[in-house]
């Protein structure tokens, strides 16, 4: 008998794990077809002395902006699987014998919430899931700190069913004010709502969330940046500059994406001393979006020889191959161009152009595109750990060599 359990027992895992296998390449697709779906135009207009086409949104620039290891939607599925797998009795059942509980004004354990938010898989349930939701919370509002969070997991299911309106309404409803009261709830909702441009959405939750006191971390700031860049108006131009000079003050240590945002913003609103100030709190500026900026800032305050210095020092004859040369946006190189027009530096500007752009130094990637870059996760895997090996910690020689030896 216990052999029989035992064989039993391998077999079901066996089936677990083939499932999961196939979930993650599922999940792997999945995301290739959320970039490919979003990758629509942004009818957006320049303004001022930037119209010639920097900073236009163009096609695939319309990306989230969230790295997959805080959105997690990989493991929350995988979650689902395992839950699935573990309740007994139909999906439906369950659905039945939970509305019955809330008819009967019965308590909503929380295992029971964690259970039935895993099972959802249509609009459907998330009705039934968002009602359970305020009973849970009516009768738990104030649990001990340390409790179980819903909101993220909340989120991700939102964020799984493309259900980002759901997800908005439910963050900002006064009657739930406590039970979403993590950062990471929101900047899924913020992502969201970034990847299907809506972004005034987006700035109601931000203010929604700060209401509520829930502290702004990195992923906020960046969300918040790029939203106020995508929106380019002078209100969102205010909101961000604001929220950056706060952040500032408080001394936060505000991530370099959200600064480039902000410069971003900043010449898209020709406010070229706004730009040049947040571009100055860049600690490190060696990234290719921030070279750019740099030259775009320059051009735009006709420091023309500064320009060209910076230009010229980025000339790469004599580097190796496997080096990577700094990169300019055709886009950049257009200004600059131009606004070296009639100008006695005109020529050796034309030169340094055209000698970048021989070298291949000259980038189709719009600037738009490199701000709005999908971001890599924190995490790597086991693949990448091996690969940055290649030679032994003891010996430093060639990492196969070494243990053949030993």
């Amino acid at each position: 008998m216990c052999y029989l359990n035992r064989v039993k027992v391998w077999t079901e895992t066996s089936i677990f794990l083939t499932v999961r296998s196939n979930m993650a390449a599922l999940c792997r697709i999945r995301g290739c077809v959320r970039v490919l779906l979003h990758n629509v135009p942004q009818r957006a207009l320049l303004r001022g002395q930037i119209q010639s086409g920097c900073l236009v949104c163009r096609v695939g620039a319309k990306r989230h902006l969230l790295s997959d290891d805080v959105v997690k939607l990989q493991e929350f599925q995988e979650r689902k699987l395992a839950m699935a797998y573990q309740v007994s009795g139909s999906k439906s059942d369950y659905f039945v014998a939970i509305n019955q509980k809330m008819k009967k004004n019965e308590l909503i354990l929380k295992d029971e919430l964690k259970r039935l938010l895993h099972l959802c898989q249509t609009t459907e349930d998330m009705e039934t899931a968002r009602h359970a939701i305020y009973r849970y919370h009516e009768e738990n509002s104030n649990v001990a700190f340390g409790e179980f969070k819903f909101g993220p997991l909340f989120m991700r299911l939102c964020f799984e069913l493309g259900l980002e309106e759901l997800a908005a309404a439910t963050l900002t409803d006064k009657n739930l004010r406590g039970f979403f009261s993590d950062s990471t709830s929101f900047n899924i909702a913020l992502d969201m709502l970034f990847t299907k441009e809506l972004y005034q959405s987006a700035l109601d939750i931000l203010r929604d969330m700060k209401d509520q006191g829930v502290a702004l971390n990195k992923d906020t700031y960046t969300l918040a940046t790029g939203t106020c860049y995508k929106m380019n108006t002078p209100e969102s131009f205010r909101i961000c500059t604001a929220m950056m000079e706060e952040g500032q003050t408080k001394g936060h240590m505000l991530p370099r994406h959200a600064y480039c945002f902000t410069v971003a913003l900043a010449l898209r609103q020709n406010d070229v001393e706004k730009a040049q100030s947040m571009f100055s709190q860049i600690m490190s500026t060696d990234s290719r979006i921030c070279q750019n900026l740099r030259v775009l800032i320059l051009a735009m305050a006709g420091a023309m020889q500064e320009c060209l210095s910076v230009l010229n020092s980025a000339k790469c004859s004599n580097s190796p191959a496997f080096i990577k040369k700094p990169e300019f946006a055709k886009e950049v190189v257009d200004l600059v161009r131009l606004r070296s027009r009639d100008s006695l530096l005109m020529e050796s500007v034309d030169h340094v152009l055209a000698w970048l752009q021989q070298s291949g130094q000259v980038t189709l990637v719009s600037m738009d595109e490199m701000l709005c870059h999908i971001p890599k996760g924190g995490k790597r895997g086991p693949r990448e750990l091996m690969d940055d090996r290649r030679s032994s910690r003891r010996t430093h020689r060639p990492l196969q060599a070494a243990l053949l030896s030993e």
